[in-house]
């Protein structure tokens, strides 16, 4: 086991990449709970039952596709990325599918199913990687900046430390309340732990914040540690009735199509360059054994689609095991193991609260964005794009969308400082890409 994964030439061992996996899955188990809630549109009143999926069958999906994912990209990319059902592709999937459009989740299911066929069919061709490869190192390090400023004022708004302001957008919380003095006591606990470089600072941190939530009443003691497995006979395989269905093959259902292509494409590819960089993977601009990891979400999204769960993706918080120590694809599995286990443990998943996470997904993105001294920015037509990207994704809440804005900017800035030939052809591609999404998908 540590030959297949080079322990001694990556500089791990078996107890950092456990503590690794363990605090990926930490970091992302919330899924568990909330992936369920945003696919049953349980904070919708009066939705007829036809359109609402089976809470218990939409938390199997869920842990079944986490693990499955995980083991494929620990096993054949041999990545610390963990995968899980994404966020904002599920509420897409939710709220603008269904809700928006009126499609049976059934529908919904199907298109996640398709466009993950494409996503294989681009990666077994190599054409994802060569995409991946092609994206100036500038705009690689401006992605993991600005995945860094993403998460950072994810865990901020988890935490309460930034609310909603309705006359500056956001603004300061209350830092008096509870939960959110919890998330401040589990941040100054981390960052004095990082400080003194104790290893596992992100996960021992987690577990402070717990015990702390749990003696001052803050986070509820499960009150049983072992329950049954839901049935997941309700959502597995449902997709397939929609090939039948003549109102499933509509210009509406392309859109939708194309949007879960879109999106997973360039957030997943953002995620893999970030972490990857944050593990210092990265060689000559390239991403090793890319082919394999895009090879691992094409295969996890088609299985977890059959199970019944949207779109499956690389999740960003798997940079929480990274900063634990995690280097190779065995935290991968440990993760997975651990998503299997919250089959049977469900009832234990309570205490992994917003306030519990925080400090882990802040943390994470200081370092992440450490990558911005990378960045030449004495050049005008690099600082722009990469700026750009930076700033656009935590005000937009979107990774795409600030790759999207880089992505238009980069061509424009270099040809008029002539320096057309140090664009990639694909470079060019992107361009038009993008402005016609501007234009036509966000309206």
């Amino acid at each position: 086991m540590k030959k297949y994964f080079q322990f001694e030439e990556l500089g791990t061992n078996y107890r950092r990449e456990f503590v690794g996996g363990f605090t990926t899955f930490l970091a992302m188990a919330y899924i568990l709970v909330v992936n369920p809630i945003t696919l049953t549109l349980a904070d919708v009143k009066d939705l007829p039952d036809a359109l609402r999926m089976d809470y218990g069958a939409v938390f199997v999906a869920t842990a079944l596709a986490a693990a499955v994912g995980s083991i494929i990209m620990g096993l054949v990319g041999k990545y610390p990325i963990a995968l899980a059902p994404g966020m904002g592709l599920n509420a897409f999937f939710a709220y603008s599918v269904v809700l928006g459009n009126g499609a049976p989740w059934q529908h919904g299911l199907a298109a996640v199913f398709i466009s993950s066929v494409f996503f294989l069919l681009l990666t077994i061709s190599g054409l994802r990687e060569k995409i991946i490869n092609a994206i100036p190192v500038e705009l690689k390090h401006a992605v993991g900046a600005g995945i860094g400023l993403f998460i950072t004022f994810v865990g901020f708004k988890n935490a309460g430390i930034i609310v909603n302001n309705d006359a500056t957008l956001v603004g300061l919380g209350d830092l008096t309340h509870g939960n959110t003095l919890l998330a401040i006591f589990g941040l100054l606990v981390t960052v004095i732990m990082m400080t003194r470089g104790v290893k596992g600072a992100v996960f021992y941190g987690m577990a402070l914040t717990v015990i702390a939530g749990m003696i001052f009443n803050l986070i509820e003691a499960p009150q049983q540690i072992v329950g049954p497995v839901p049935s997941l006979e309700p959502t597995f395989g449902a997709l397939f009735s929609a090939f039948g269905d003549p109102s499933f093959y509509t210009s509406t259902m392309l859109g939708i199509i194309l949007t879960f292509l879109f999106v997973d494409f360039f957030d997943n590819a953002g995620t893999l360059v970030a972490v990857a960089n944050q593990a210092g993977m990265m060689k000559e601009n390239k991403l090793p054994r890319a082919g394999r990891a895009l090879f691992a979400d094409s295969i996890a999204s088609m299985l977890g689609s059959i199970f019944g769960t949207s779109t499956v993706t690389s999740y960003i918080e798997s940079s929480a095991g990274v900063a634990s120590g995690a280097r190779t694809g065995f935290a991968s599995l440990v993760t997975a193991g651990f998503f299997l286990l919250s089959l049977f443990f469900f009832p234990v998943l309570s205490v992994v609260t917003s306030p519990v996470t925080a400090p882990a997904l802040i943390i994470v993105g200081v370092l992440m964005v450490s990558s911005l001294g990378k960045i030449d920015w004495s050049r005008f037509e690099i600082a722009v794009p990469a700026f750009l990207t930076v700033i656009t994704m935590p005000l937009s809440y979107s990774i795409a969308t600030g790759i999207a804005a880089g992505f238009i900017f980069y061509p424009v800035t270099m040809m008029v400082k002539g320096k057309t030939k140090e664009i990639h052809p694909i470079m060019y591609l992107f361009f038009v890409i993008f402005v016609l999404y501007f234009m036509f998908l966000t309206e």
